[in-house]
């Protein structure tokens, strides 16, 4: 089964997130497979909370990150968009300031409606900090992931 509906360049994905949240926390795209999408964030002062431990909701927002970017790389973007519809995630341990965490995206079911992700998030030595799933809506509505420069100002 091929699970990629287009050819894509990492670069290009990672431009697109300037101007995003994805920009502010670090996010980068960095490798993908026939079947995951991989990502790393950085535990510095924009995803730690106050006890100086990776928070939570930046661990959520890479989760996300990755299953709308791999959703979304796998519809034909002059047709859909895939948005998030619910995601959850268990924390099982702390990622440490002046380290990084790395996601990987693996897909559970790729519908025509609806897509399941899962994306197990691991610290530098490989043990997991992370597990979670998210469920993507797939709208029939073109693609709406663009540069900063070519995104409309509400």
């Amino acid at each position: 089964m091929k699970l990629w509906a287009q050819e894509f360049d990492i670069q290009e994905l990672n431009d697109k997130a300037k101007g995003t949240l994805n920009a502010v926390l670090g996010i980068e795209i960095t490798s993908f497979t026939e079947t995951t999408l991989t990502g790393r964030m950085p535990v510095n002062e924009h995803t730690i909370q106050p006890a100086g431990v990776l928070h939570g909701g930046a661990s959520v927002s890479l989760a996300e990150t990755l299953a709308s970017w791999a959703g979304s790389l796998t519809v034909d973007a002059a047709r859909f968009h895939v948005v998030g519809q619910e995601i959850n995630a268990n924390h099982l341990r702390a990622g440490i300031a002046g380290q990084w965490v790395y996601g990987v995206a693996s897909p559970i079911h790729v519908g025509r409606k609806t897509q399941v992700w899962e994306i197990r998030i691991s610290n530098e030595v490989g043990k997991l900090v992370c597990i979670s799933r998210c469920t993507l809506a797939v709208l029939e509505t073109p693609g709406q992931y663009a540069r900063a420069e070519e995104r409309t100002k509400a």
